[in-house]
């Protein structure tokens, strides 16, 4: 595999470690080297997107924002599986609940990743791809929440391609379903992942409850949700 810079990218394989966490924000990301990584590295600003790579715990970690929505992690994701030697990418974002037992700052850890998105297409299945979590990876967040006594809930998540969904009754089907929380990244991660032969997981903090009309405000959205992010780095140097 060649060093190369992308459109989106300006770093080599050498800058990552093998584990990147991944939120949509780029201050999320900011927020997570300057906080909880040693010696932290800007290695990528192109687009503002940024990226970085220190230590935790002694261990070599990236943390790199994704940008919002399937196409914006689509592209990164991709880059980093096969251009830059990434082998791990956890997801550490923001959902709305739909689960009735599913409280604000509550941590879902998405087993699965259900989608209305036609990002799957591109691989001519002839039907519908199941977007799945690596489990050696899902297993290591559930014991860390254990661990750390954060609420959590494991099962489905529904990546949505639409924030504004014109059908006000829109999620109602896939809360009937079962589905936990709604963000619009996890699938699209995850497809790359089983395409590239790589793992990926999502662990996303409950900012608001969608069937409820609670919510957080984007402050805290970007501040305030270290406990998912100490799950996902304490799995990321298990690695």
């Amino acid at each position: 595999m060649k060093d190369q810079y992308t459109p989106h990218i300006k770093a080599t394989s050498a800058d990552f470690a093998k584990t990147v966490l991944m939120p949509g924000d780029p201050l999320r990301s900011k927020f997570v080297a300057e906080n909880f990584l040693t010696d932290a590295k800007l290695i990528n600003n192109v687009r503002g997107i940024q990226g970085y790579t220190g230590t935790y715990k002694g261990v070599p970690v990236s943390v790199m924002a994704s940008g919002m929505g399937m196409p914006s992690i689509g592209i990164y994701s991709y880059e980093l599986y096969n251009f830059f030697g990434v082998e791990n990418i956890i997801r550490i974002g923001s959902a709305g609940g739909l689960g009735d037992d599913v409280q604000l700052r509550d941590v879902i850890i998405g087993m699965g990743a259900c989608t209305n998105s036609a990002y799957q297409e591109q691989y001519g299945l002839g039907g519908n791809f199941a977007p799945i979590a690596d489990f050696s990876l899902l297993r290591r967040a559930v014991s860390e929440a254990e661990a750390l006594g954060v609420r959590y809930h494991v099962g489905n998540l529904l990546s949505s391609d639409v924030f504004y969904n014109a059908n006000p009754k829109f999620n109602d089907g896939w809360y009937k379903m079962g589905v936990l929380g709604v963000e619009m990244e996890a699938a699209a991660l995850y497809m790359n992942a089983a395409a590239a032969g790589k793992k990926a997981l999502a662990i996303c903090t409950v900012s608001d409850h969608i069937l409820r009309g609670e919510a957080l405000d984007s402050d805290a959205r970007q501040n305030t949700f270290t406990d998912m992010m100490k799950i996902a780095l304490n799995v990321a140097i298990s690695e």
